[in-house]
């Protein structure tokens, strides 16, 4: 049997990293439990580029630095799951634009909610304003190692 570890013993990054995993896992139970298991945590990926805007397959794979054949892939297994869907653009419909669906719409709105529940959770049982001080400086810590502008441009990717 393998020693048991500290989680104080893990550095920084780490120790954040296994705390976001925790939370993203419990999100994804609510969602689960709410119609949306077909969810992955790596779709939220694509959302964050749908939530405020059409862009094209060639856009959207330029956002998440990915290939085009690689953002279409993610693109249809959404479209076959009901999250979203390509439409004609405006100006020209010959160009086919990336939205979210209603169901899509509705994941957003339960994964706010279920992340919102975490908060609350964890403010019972840490107190509000100490879960406030952590948050802030986990704010401070993302801006230190420069990856608040990401954030801020709903531009994060996944790790390589």
């Amino acid at each position: 049997m393998p020693p048991v570890l500290d989680p104080l013993q893990l550095d920084t990054g780490t120790l954040a990293l296994f705390v976001g995993q925790a939370a993203a896992a419990l999100v994804q139970e609510q969602l689960a439990a709410q119609g949306f298991g077909d969810l992955r945590f790596s779709h939220g990926y694509v959302f964050q580029h749908l939530l405020d805007g059409e862009p094209t397959v060639g856009e959207l794979a330029t956002q998440l630095g990915v290939t085009q054949q690689g953002a279409s892939k993610a693109v249809a297994e959404l479209e076959h799951l009901g999250y979203c869907e390509r439409v004609p653009g405006a100006a020209d419909a010959r160009i086919r634009r990336v939205r979210l669906t209603g169901r899509g719409q509705d994941a957003v709105a339960a994964a706010r909610r279920a992340r919102a529940d975490v908060d609350e959770r964890l403010a019972g049982r840490f107190g509000e304003q100490r879960l406030a001080e952590h948050r802030e400086l986990l704010a401070r810590l993302l801006d230190e190692l420069g990856g608040t502008a990401a954030v801020q441009r709903r531009a994060v990717r996944p790790p390589r």
